[in-house]
């Protein structure tokens, strides 16, 4: 058995109550600690962790990030997840969770700032980090015991320390064979996790979980799953592939293969963000145009916000949509100039949207992204449609009120009706 101590990075090859050398109890222990090389990095509640750290009176109280445009939740603090209050909820429902929470509008230059920070950091230890988004990374630590001095684990604590002291921000680690398994470590022990799941363990230690434990697996395909009478992850493990992929296409096969904790894919530095995109899958299978274009204003922002985030635009808008029996859609449309607006991606997308929703079909899952991406530079002047302009200054004055005067300063007629509580 192999024990690290977190704080003093401490090694011993014996299970460890507390470190010998420095008192500290956060002590990881596991038979594979030292001899295991990919990691998952992801940075707790990041956006309100930033906001913490800036503004010490928020350390314990519940804080939500988000509001303004969407009156929906970007991301909240632990305390207020006690609450119940999650991602892309409406805000009228966070705060009747949470009625004491601290509102406050994002602010995408600090949360930039942080971020790279932090990749400065990643780094230092392998020149193998892939940027999965502004708040994760995979790295691969193979062959770095000897420049470090100190096996991946330890080299992993060292800079779950330096970021906590140097960027005022935490982070949670998974540590693994592969990538699959070293994200499913990583959502473990948050925040300030720090969790390890060997290949050999994998098919055991993910048996008796339910399907939705598998990242991917959402409450309504969790719910398509349980019906056909797959509740457990063993219960997919023990499922003939051929009968997966015949039931729900290539998921199937991607079922399979992570119920048994298989994953191939290498950690490539070079593989550069391709896409920002956000989906939802509704507990109700819907036809309701109405519907569906609340749900797609409500992504369009959320995906500009990810795309100001990380400070990229993207030439392609991309809607996605599932039908009720799995059957994937996509449309795309070019755009003359690169946006990150959330107007931009509305309007480019909901025309997609009408031409397919037409009543016909249910849907139980939509989705809008952008790709071809650049890095941010300025928004598009187009000569023969002028109002462009117009909206790209509309919705940076908007995102300028809301940082100054709080996230309630502006709102669209469409997140009016999109947050407001329904009657009855």
């Amino acid at each position: 058995m192999s024990s690290l101590c977190r704080d003093c990075q401490h090694r011993s090859e014996v299970e460890l109550a507390a470190c010998p050398a420095c008192g500290s109890r956060r002590i990881v222990t596991h038979p594979a600690l030292f001899s295991l090389s990919i990691a998952h990095v992801d940075c707790d509640a990041f956006y309100a962790t930033v906001e913490k750290r800036d503004n010490p009176t928020l350390k314990d109280k519940p804080l939500i990030v988000g509001g303004g445009q969407r009156g929906v939740v970007t991301t909240c603090c632990y305390i207020a997840r006690l609450y119940g209050v999650r991602s892309a909820m409406p805000m009228f429902k966070a705060l009747k969770l949470c009625p004491d929470a601290v509102v406050l509008p994002p602010d995408f230059r600090k949360y930039r700032e942080a971020a790279k920070a932090i990749r400065a950091e990643m780094d230092h230890l392998t020149p193998l980090v892939q940027q999965v988004s502004i708040d994760e990374a995979y790295l691969d630590l193979s062959g770095t015991e000897r420049l470090h001095g100190a096996p991946p684990a330890a080299s992993l604590a060292r800079l779950a320390k330096t970021v906590e002291r140097e960027v005022g921000v935490t982070i949670s680690v998974g540590l693994s064979a592969n990538k699959f398994l070293a994200k499913t470590a990583s959502e473990l022990d948050k925040p300030r996790g720090f969790a390890i799941i060997a290949p050999e363990e994998a098919e055991a230690f993910l048996a008796p979980h339910p399907v939705n434990f598998l990242h991917g697996v959402g409450p309504k395909f969790a719910e398509s799953l349980n019906k056909d009478g797959f509740y457990t992850i063993e219960d997919i493990q023990h499922a003939d592939l051929k009968s997966l992929i015949r039931r729900y296409g290539e998921t199937g096969d991607w079922l399979k293969r992570c119920a048994h904790g298989r994953d191939n894919r290498k950690v490539n530095p070079h593989e550069d963000r391709k896409s920002v995109s956000s989906e939802t899958t509704f507990f109700e299978d819907t036809a309701d145009l109405n519907i569906l274009e609340d749900h797609l204003w409500r992504l369009s922002v959320k995906t500009a916000d990810r795309a100001k985030a990380e400070g990229v635009s993207g030439r392609v808008v991309t809607l996605k949509l599932k039908t009720s029996d799995f059957h994937p859609l996509t449309r795309r449309l070019s755009l003359a100039e690169p946006t990150q607006l959330a107007q931009e991606v509305f309007r480019a997308s909901r025309p997609l949207l009408i031409k397919e929703a037409t009543g016909r079909v249910k849907y139980r899952l939509i989705g809008v992204g952008l790709s071809e991406l650049s890095d941010y530079r300025a928004d598009a002047v187009d000569l023969i449609d002028p109002r462009i302009a117009k909206r790209a200054a509309a919705e940076r004055a908007s995102d300028k009120a809301r940082a100054k005067f709080g996230s309630g300063a502006v709102v669209t007629g469409r997140a009016a009706k999109h947050g407001k509580k329904p009657e009855g």
